[in-house]
Parts: structure tokens; sequence; C-alpha cells
């Protein structure tokens, strides 16, 4: 049978990505509570089409997949991509993976445990000369209170359910639940998927005394993860859900805390991938 894809191309142009998108797949995560959580990602993989081929053979995408035996973890990343440029003949490969993540949460006077549902995304990047970049992703939804609302009322303030997306590169091992935490204190007050009453006067009472702007929350996560030594390039995004408005909040900060032309081609190429900019 004719192999199409191998054909010769003359227009001397290369391709950035093609791969595929949107297949589930296993993973498997490190958990501080329990060492490790088993869920299931969306995930996005693709490759450089260098000029000479016509196209690439998308099949062998899902079957580099298949020869992890159904796990995907942070540490085989580097591999699976290295495999994917090795079976694509590329030179860079790039693979994306959304999946929930599920942390037992205690309501703050109760202490009542229950299980919160967080997105997180793992991006790896690998190229032949340079190296591997490995990008770490969580979107928290939190209560942000309104600062003009509460100041121009006589009583009272809307506030609003929001989601916070921090994508960092680190050094060093960083838990998810750690991000998670950063980004839950620079909101109005956390959000707890299990509340009695005692707590929802609690979380009521601590979202009105402590009042944010969306430019707010990504200052104040931009100020934690200046100051933590781990982190070499971060981008913080929240999307505020109005309540009283017809339109939607929204603000973002990026900082290079180290230049990394691995890095940056990374995000070049992370960037592109479709959702990753409005929620993982």
């Amino acid at each position: 049978m004719h192999d199409v894809q191998n054909y010769p191309d003359d227009r001397n142009i290369t391709v950035d990505q093609v791969g595929i998108w949107d297949i589930e797949y296993p993973v498997v995560v490190k958990d501080r509570a329990n060492k490790t959580q088993s869920t299931v990602a969306s995930v996005d993989i693709s490759v450089q089409l260098l000029p000479r081929f016509k196209g690439t053979h998308m099949s062998r995408f899902v079957a580099v997949l298949n020869s992890v035996k159904g796990e995907i973890t942070m540490s085989n990343i580097p591999e699976i991509l290295k495999k994917t440029r090795e079976t694509l003949e590329s030179p860079q490969a790039i693979i994306a993976l959304r999946f929930p993540y599920f942390i037992e949460k205690s309501a703050p006077v109760t202490q009542i445990s229950s299980t919160f549902a967080i997105q997180v995304l793992f991006s790896g990047f690998s190229d032949a000369a340079s190296g591997d970049s490995f990008i770490l992703g969580v979107r928290v939804p939190v209560t942000s209170l309104c600062p003009c609302s509460k100041e121009i009322s006589s009583y009272g303030a809307h506030n609003q359910r929001s989601f916070v997306t921090l994508y960092v590169q680190f050094s060093d091992f960083i838990w998810i639940e750690d991000l998670v935490h950063d980004v839950e204190e620079c909101a109005s007050c956390a959000i707890y998927p299990l509340l009695k009453r005692e707590d929802e006067r609690f979380v009521t009472e601590k979202a009105y005394e402590t009042p944010v702007f969306a430019e707010d929350i990504v200052r104040n996560v931009t100020e934690k993860m200046m100051q933590n030594n781990k982190i070499s390039w971060f981008m913080v995004e929240t999307l505020h859900l109005e309540s009283i408005h017809a339109h939607n909040a929204y603000a973002r900060v990026e900082r290079f805390k180290k230049q990394s032309p691995l890095l940056s081609e990374h995000l070049r190429m992370f960037k592109g991938f479709p959702k990753i900019q409005t929620l993982l």
C-alpha cells in the first residue's frame, strides 16, 4: 500500500505543530495525602513536521501512548516525548494533559471533610538539540468580593465565583496542593464542597472582610510566586463570573524569573494549543 504521508513535499514549509487532540488516557499523579492518585486526562500531543514530509502518521501518536501501558506520569513524560520524536522523525514534540485532581478538603469551622475537584495541566516539551521542559498548571475556583461594591453600598457587596489559573515552571518538585493553597490565600475566600451553617457564616464574613478585584488576585499571586525560589517562570490569570454585570472580569500576569530559550520555545508551542488559555 502507498504511504502517502511519506511522499515528498516541494513547498519547503515546516509545519509548527501537527498531531492528535482530546484523546482520553489514564494518568497517575503524585498525591501528598495518598502517595498517588489515578485519574483520566484529555491528551493533546503534536510534533513539528519537517518540510520534506507531506504529512504525519496520526496512528503513531496513539501507538506511543499505548506503549507506556496505559499510564502517563510526570516522570515518564520526557521518555514519551523522546519516543514520539523518534517515531515521527521530528526534532520537537509537545504534550498537554488536562485532568481532574481530587483533594480532601475540610470545612473551615465544622471540619467536615469532603472531596474537592480542581483542574490540573501537565505540559512537556522535548527538543532534540536543547532538552526537555515541563509546565504544571492548576485551575482553582475561589470566591471574590468586589471592593468597589463594598465601598459604595450602605450594606452588603456583590461577589462572584472566580477561576484562577496558575502555570509554573519549577526547579524542584512542587505539590499541586501547595499551588492550590497559594491561590486560595490570594482570593476573598476559598471555596468548599460541603458547608454547614457555621461554615457558611464563616466564608460569607471572610469574603466580606477581604474584598479583591481581579487585578488584586493576580498581583497577590505574583508576589507569592516571585518569593518562591523554586519557580523560574509563571503565568497567572483570573476569570470572575460577574453576578451583577453582563460581562465577566479578567486579569493576567506573566513573569520570567530566569530566561531560557528552551522554555520560550515550549511556551510558543504550548500557547498554540486550543483551550489552554481559557481553562487548561
